[in-house]
C-alpha cells in the first residue's frame, strides 16, 4: 500500500514556486482566465448590454411584425425590419428557436406580406421614394433566415419571395453596374449598391440562384468609383472626393464577395478607411452607418486590427447605450441605432451566416 502525502502546501510556498516558474519561463504576470462562456473579446458587460438591446427591440416591435423608425428621416419599415431582424438572428434566434423566435417569425411574415408578387420588390408605401433600401435589407434578412426555416410550406413561400427579389435586383441594375433609390431609374450610387450586393451574396449563400455576372458587374462598379487616394466616391458620375462611409461599405461587401487584401483595390480602400475613420468620434456624418460596415470588414480580416477595434468600439457603445437598452444612431432613430449597435457587438458570435468569416 502506497501512502500519499496529503499535507496541505503552505500558501507562501505555493506562491514562491509559481513566481519561480513564471520567471524561468519568461511568462510575466499570469493573465486572467478567459471566460469561455463568451467568444473572444466579449465579456459580461458586453453580454449584458447586448441582452438589454435585444429586449428593447422585442418590446418595440409593431403588432404587424415590423419595426419603424421614429427619427427625422422617415419610418422605413421594410429597411428597419430587415436591420432589426438581422440583429435578432445574430443573437442565435431563428423563426422557430431561440429567445426571440416569435419576433423573428413575425418580422419574416411582415416582409413576405409586403413583397409584391408581380414585381418582386419588398417595400411598403412609407418608403416608396427609396424602396431599394428596404428591398436590399429585407432581402438580406429573408435570405439569412431561409435555411433556418423548419416549416416546409413557409420555406417554399420564402423561396418564391427571394427568387422574385433577386429578379428585381438584377433587372434594376444600371448600365454602369450599380443601383439607386428606386428600381426603374437606371442610375446608381454607392450606399444602395452595397446594400444590393450584400443581399445577393446572402441569397447565393442560401442556395438561391443568382447570376454571377450581376455581382461581377456590381463589384466592377465599386472598383470604378475608387479615387486616387484609395477611397470610394458617392457615385461613378458624381465627381468629388472619397467618402469614408461608402468606402467602409465597399470594403465589407468586397470581402463578402471574396476579394481580400491580395487585391490592390481592396487593400487601398482598407488603408484609406484606417486613416479616415475614427472609432469613437463621428468624423463622417454617418457614424453608425460607417461602423455597420467597417466592423464587418475588420471582423472578416481578423487579427490585431479587429481585436483592438472591437475592444475600443464596444466600450464606446456601452457608454452610448440608453437606460432603456436602445441606441440613437445618426439621428435616424432608435431602431436604426439599436440594430446596428447589436449587429456590431454580436459579430464575435458568428451566428448570422453573411457575417461569418
Amino acid at each position: 500500500m502506497i501512502l500519499r502525502n496529503t499535507l496541505p502546501v503552505p500558501a507562501a510556498l505555493l506562491t514562491s514556486v509559481l513566481a519561480l516558474v513564471t520567471s524561468v519561463l519568461g511568462l510575466g504576470a499570469l493573465a486572467p482566465a478567459q471566460d469561455y462562456s463568451f467568444p473572444p473579446g466579449v465579456d459580461r458587460a458586453i453580454h449584458d448590454s447586448i441582452q438589454s438591446g435585444l429586449r428593447w427591440l422585442a418590446r418595440n416591435q409593431g403588432s404587424d411584425g415590423s419595426w419603424r423608425n421614429n427619427g427625422g428621416y422617415g419610418s422605413y419599415p421594410a429597411a428597419m425590419t430587415g436591420l432589426a431582424g438581422m440583429a435578432l438572428i445574430a443573437s442565435g434566434s431563428t423563426p422557430t428557436r431561440g429567445r426571440h423566435w416569435r419576433e423573428v417569425r413575425e418580422s419574416v411574415q411582415f416582409l413576405m406580406d409586403n413583397s409584391d408578387p408581380r414585381t418582386g420588390v419588398i417595400s411598403v408605401p412609407a418608403e416608396e421614394g427609396r424602396s431599394m433600401y428596404g428591398h436590399g435589407f429585407g432581402t438580406l434578412y429573408l435570405a439569412s433566415v431561409y435555411g433556418m426555416e423548419e416549416d416546409v410550406v413557409k420555406q417554399k413561400r420564402l423561396k418564391r419571395v427571394l427568387d422574385k427579389a433577386v429578379e428585381l435586383i438584377a433587372s434594376s441594375q444600371s448600365t454602369a453596374g450599380g443601383w439607386i433609390y428606386t428600381p426603374d431609374s437606371n442610375s446608381d450610387e454607392g450606399s444602395v449598391t452595397v446594400t444590393q450586393v450584400q443581399a445577393l451574396r446572402a441569397c447565393r449563400m442560401a442556395g438561391i440562384v443568382v447570376n454571377k455576372k450581376t455581382i461581377d458587374r456590381a463589384v466592377n462598379y465599386i472598383k470604378r468609383c475608387q479615387t486616387s487616394d484609395g477611397g470610394i466616391r458617392y457615385s461613378l458620375n458624381s465627381g468629388g472626393g472619397s467618402r469614408p462611409a461608402i468606402t467602409a461599405a465597399g470594403v465589407a461587401v468586397l470581402y463578402n464577395a471574396g476579394i481580400y487584401d491580395d487585391q490592390p483595390f481592396a487593400e487601398k480602400a482598407y488603408d484609406y478607411c484606417k486613416k479616415h475613420i475614427s472609432v469613437t468620434v463621428d468624423n463622417t456624418g454617418h457614424h453608425y452607418y460607417t461602423h455597420l460596415y467597417w466592423s464587418q470588414a475588420l471582423y472578416q480580416r481578423g487579427g490585431k486590427d479587429w481585436s483592438g477595434y472591437y475592444d475600443k468600439k464596444a466600450r464606446w457603445l456601452l457608454k452610448q447605450q440608453k437606460k432603456d437598452g436602445s441606441w440613437d444612431g445618426d439621428g435616424v432613430g432608435a431602431v436604426y441605432g439599436t440594430a446596428i449597435a447589436l449587429t456590431l457587438l454580436q459579430l464575435p458570435y458568428a451566428l448570422a451566416p453573411i457575417y461569418q468569416r
